[in-house]
């Protein structure tokens, strides 16, 4: 019997459920995947590389960032880039196209970023919510109590949050999070930059060298290690790669697929470099060699003290969707590889329905779903209590993501797909453009693991106070 006509409308060519992304809520995704928390590390990156290196350094990443996530949205649809095959996920894209021993190391690498991502945003929210507190405390003291606390309560409330938010079943249903959490972050972002301004004005001068820090303020060795994690700070902050097949895979077509993807990619890091060069280099130029690592917290508990209370505010709500943008793509892997696994069992696949006052349709639970996501959360948390150093951690992750994730497999994908000749010119090219950001890669984490072996030299589990 032939299906009504108006029953094909429903659903896209692969049978799911019709996809409604546009090009804006691409863009919006996007935007709340990259101008998260990096964005605050980005005064004290240009601090360590100077007026000229610093810029120089984000538009080299922008490009390289921009130019990448060309080549892996035409890696959404295997063969024709109309009509192939589509692959949901990153790891999908690699196994279609590259397969293989190569797959599972995509697959090792995209999930310990992702994981070690969650794990940096609950560090950072855990900052933000305490500098609130920290602020009202020390105001209603008149300065008189320094306000020191323990950024463990902080960590356990944006875990309990997370719980909750994480038994939203799919990605395509947190759009409106990801709206709210790009706001967010321009909110922040734009006051940051406001106060950057006010204090350079306050200051008379525009501070900061041609050559970042200077040795004197730092021995040599420490001017080179802060150097190498200056860049995993900024790769950190253009990592969204490791989410672009799934952020591409709730788009509408048509048009095609990569062709509304490259435009919310151009629109997203159009609107990211320059709100990074204004947050970084204001934040340098009001600071200059004391910028610090958090460019909110650089402001101490200066007037007006309720605005920097609102730029954190912010950032915590956008922490609180960017984490589930980045923490969806690992649920969605384990659940889908225990389905497969236990296809018989009813704690793994069956759905029971929970009718709540006020809503038309009922809820969902899983028993597997509601499990396994709360003790991803747990761990999270746990982790960001052991490990609570922003900036280190940071730079960790842009530099275990940015050369394999962001360059690597693009590259790899593109050549196969588009059968690019070995030896000729675009292909030496594109090796050329991932050697080049393999050895940046090395140099950041080196500098990055360098900070942690410091900072473990004075830490205590648990015992964290600011």
């Amino acid at each position: 019997m032939d299906v009504p006509q108006p029953a094909f409308k429903c659903f896209d060519d692969d049978g799911r459920l019709k996809r409604s992304g546009t090009v804006w809520t691409a863009s919006a995704h996007i935007i709340t995947a990259v101008i998260g928390s990096g964005v605050l590390s980005l005064a004290w990156a240009i601090g360590q590389l100077g007026w000229i290196a610093g810029p120089a350094v984000m538009f080299l990443f922008s490009f390289v960032t921009y130019y990448s996530s060309t080549l892996l949205s035409d890696c959404y649809r295997t063969g024709d880039p109309v009509s192939g095959k589509r692959n949901y996920t990153y790891m999908d894209a690699v196994r279609s196209i590259l397969g293989g021993f190569r797959f599972k190391i995509c697959g090792l690498i995209q999930y310990l970023n992702l994981f070690g991502i969650t794990i940096g945003y609950t560090i950072a929210a855990s900052i933000s919510m305490m500098a609130i507190k920290r602020s009202n405390c020390f105001h209603e003291s008149g300065g008189k109590n320094p306000c020191h606390m323990s950024s463990n309560p902080y960590m356990i409330l944006f875990g309990v949050t997370e719980i909750l938010l994480s038994q939203i079943k799919d990605f395509d249903q947190i759009w409106w999070l990801s709206i709210v959490a790009a706001v967010m972050s321009f909110t922040y972002s734009a006051i940051g930059l406001a106060l950057g301004i006010i204090q350079v004005a306050a200051n008379g001068a525009v501070k900061g060298s041609l050559t970042g820090i200077s040795i004197g303020a730092v021995t040599q060795t420490q001017k080179i290690w802060r150097t190498f994690q200056a860049l995993g700070d900024i790769a950190f902050a253009y990592s969204y790669s490791v989410v672009l097949i799934e952020i591409q895979d709730t788009v509408r077509s048509p048009p095609a697929e990569s062709k509304t993807m490259k435009n919310a990619t151009r629109i997203s890091i159009a609107v990211t470099t320059t709100f990074y060069l204004l947050c970084g280099c204001m934040g340098y130029a009001a600071f200059g060699d004391a910028a610090p690592g958090n460019l909110l917290t650089g402001f101490g508990f200066y007037n007006p003290f309720w605005l920097l209370d609102v730029a954190n505010a912010a950032i915590v709500v956008h922490l609180v969707g960017a984490y589930q943008v980045f923490a969806q793509p690992i649920f969605a892997f384990i659940e889908k590889q225990a389905a497969a696994r236990f296809p018989d069992s009813d704690l793994v696949t069956k759905e029971y329905e929970i009718r709540i006052p006020g809503f038309r349709s009922p809820y969902k639970v899983n028993v597997f779903r509601t499990v396994y996501r709360s003790g991803f959360v747990v761990l999270t948390t746990v982790i960001s209590m052991l490990l609570p150093f922003f900036n280190d951690v940071v730079g960790i992750l842009g530099a275990l993501g940015f050369w394999p994730l962001t360059v690597y497999f693009p590259v790899e994908m593109y050549i196969k797909q588009r059968k690019v000749e070995r030896w000729s010119m675009k292909w030496v090219c594109l090796q050329m453009l991932s050697c080049g950001c393999l050895m940046i890669t090395l140099v950041a984490g080196v500098g990055s693991i360098a900070g942690v072996m410091l900072d473990l030299k004075v830490y205590k589990p648990f015992k964290t106070t600011y």
